[in-house]
């Protein structure tokens, strides 16, 4: 209906002042109206007219749509007006729009590296990733969710390295009595020490820096019987099964895996056929310089003969385009490597520049957590992601006196997801599972309650009157409903999940205050007032459903 509404207007200002303007419609105060325009003043501003006559001469069209009840004209140029109760009553079974109809979208995220332990960090970008995959399947999108990660690299050889000392050799043998479920601990201790060491000796260092050369070698020649062989594919198939685990516990998925070692071999032939070109040789490396871009030189191919970070993402771009052919491609990351991206993604610019259009990069601050979870000094200093939800499932179990792992999920989510992308977020989890605040487990329990109403109800398929009016209570309840489509629509389009939170967090309210003074069963207004909890109860489900919180029938 609000599309509907801006192509008139939009059409009216064609066929009236000659001009082409996207129209805009803010919701007011609601004792003003449902929506509120200043296209007037725009119109004005563009032909020179009186905004007040221009108000006028819109107004009247839009008093000729059955849709609006009332259209008033206020102050120098604005438009304020309601809408009907049938048209708010038509409005509530709206999804989202379909904007996305016939397109392809690749969304990139959570990105852990094998050989080290997965992190808070990982955890806030599965979520928010997730979330926007989510949103943009509503919108009709195809989407594919990608993982990248560093199965090579310095990480890899520091971790190899340590692996190494612990076993007093390369051997293999002894790895196999260790079971898969400590392994990755062990792993993320490993290169700490590993870390440290590259660090603080200098012998070590040089080791490491062998070690990197041979674990490139390993893919090189398909390397799997050598005894580091043997320890390096035991160890990053103890990775893996650690990151499908994680996974499965937090409810997302991932289409495809993206291991350096398959970016790599691509990155470096395209960096390479573009030197003197896009790149040029420094000191035995390879560079983009950024300064030409106002941006900052990187190596691309070191003195070692090896890729970079930068020629791996290049690499990765260009795997994604082979594999999907996207649309649009959307990479998340923390605000640490902004702008690391930056300059990769102008290399990509000059190579191939339509790739370079498709991308978007959205970043993300630091999640610090309070509440007693400590980092891990044994681990490298990090707050692991499963203490997170570990610490959120005993804050559950002591506040609400249930131990649900469902819920605590829930906590967790709507914590990272309710704030904007791009600040540090603050979490914890004795706030996050409140029942009482703007949280997770207070949805879920909304959805509950109205769950319960319709379930103790054997009168939730009888028709609505449309020719009756609302009250004023149930007036402001269905125009909260029908808000959804058009905040969906807001959210897909800036990626920023927060929205839809904000939103089913003021939907519920609105429930309470409208179930607080208003009964519904046995009420001679049963028929629209069960209609309403049925669509609040189905808005509410849909939008936890596209934040990926899970919903539940009981609590």
């Amino acid at each position: 209906m609000v599309q509907e509404l801006k192509k008139l207007l939009a059409a009216e200002c064609q066929r009236q002042f000659d001009i082409d303007i996207e129209p805009q419609l803010e919701i007011p105060d609601r004792k003003f109206g449902d929506y509120a325009t200043n296209l007037p003043l725009q119109v004005a501003a563009k032909t020179g007219k009186d905004p007040k006559a221009i108000a006028e001469s819109l107004a009247k069209v839009l008093k000729k749509l059955p849709q609006i009840s009332e259209v008033k004209v206020a102050g120098p140029g604005f438009i304020n007006f309601f809408l009907s109760d049938k048209a708010i009553l038509d409005s509530l079974e709206q999804g989202p729009l379909l904007h996305y109809k016939g397109q392809t979208v690749v969304v990139e995220y959570s990105d852990p590296n094998p050989f080290k332990v997965l992190h808070v960090g990982h955890l806030y970008t599965s979520v928010v990733g997730d979330a926007i995959a989510k949103i943009l399947e509503a919108a009709g999108a195809k989407v594919a969710r990608v993982n990248f990660g560093g199965d090579v690299g310095l990480h890899v050889a520091k971790t190899m390295w340590a692996v190494r000392q612990r076993l007093g050799g390369e051997y293999p043998e002894k790895l196999t009595k260790m079971a898969e479920k400590t392994g990755p601990d062990w792993l993320a201790e490993a290169y700490a020490e590993g870390n440290r060491a590259y660090e603080e000796d200098t012998k070590a260092k040089e080791q490491i820096r062998e070690l990197n050369e041979r674990i490139y070698t390993l893919h090189d020649e398909k390397d799997e019987d050598s005894n580091l062989a043997k320890i390096y594919w035991l160890t990053r198939k103890w990775s893996y099964k650690c990151f499908e685990t994680f996974y499965g516990m937090i409810g997302t998925h991932f289409d495809r895996f993206y291991p350096e070692s398959e970016t790599a071999g691509l990155g470096l032939k395209v960096v390479r056929e573009n030197i003197g070109k896009v790149f040029e040789e420094s000191e035995g490396a390879i560079i983009f310089k950024g300064e030409v871009h106002n941006m900052h030189t990187r190596v691309f191919i070191n003195s070692q003969n090896l890729p970079t970070y930068e020629t791996k993402d290049i690499g990765l771009a260009l795997k994604k385009w082979q594999d999907y052919h996207y649309d649009r491609s959307i990479i998340i990351t923390g605000n640490d490597i902004y702008e690391y991206m930056q300059v990769v993604l102008k290399a990509l610019e000059q190579i191939e520049p339509e790739l370079a259009k498709k991308t978007v990069h959205i970043t993300h601050g630091l999640v610090k957590a309070t509440g007693g979870i400590k980092m891990s000094s044994r681990l490298g200093n990090i707050i692991r992601a499963e203490d997170v939800l570990s610490a959120a499932d005993k804050a559950n179990t002591k506040a609400n006196k249930q131990q649900n792992s469902d819920v605590a999920l829930g906590a967790v989510k709507y914590a990272f997801l309710k704030q904007r992308i791009g600040a540090d977020i603050i979490f914890n989890p004795d706030e996050s599972v409140s029942l009482q605040g703007n949280s997770g487990p207070y949805l879920q329990y909304a959805y509950v309650r109205a769950h319960s109403i319709l379930k103790k109800s054997n009168n939730t398929t009888k028709p609505h009157p449309l020719a009756a009016s609302l009250e004023n209570e149930e007036r402001s309840l269905a125009r909260k409903i029908s808000e959804y489509q058009e905040v969906v629509t807001k959210a897909t389009d800036e990626l920023m999940p927060h929205h839809i939170c904000t939103y089913l967090y003021e939907l519920a309210q609105t429930f309470n205050r409208f179930y607080e003074t208003n009964r519904i069963i046995d009420d001679p207004r049963q028929p629209i007032r069960l209609k309403l909890v049925g669509a609040y109860s189905k808005v509410l489900k849909n939008g936890l459903e596209l934040l990926n919180i899970p919903v539940l029938e009981r609590m």
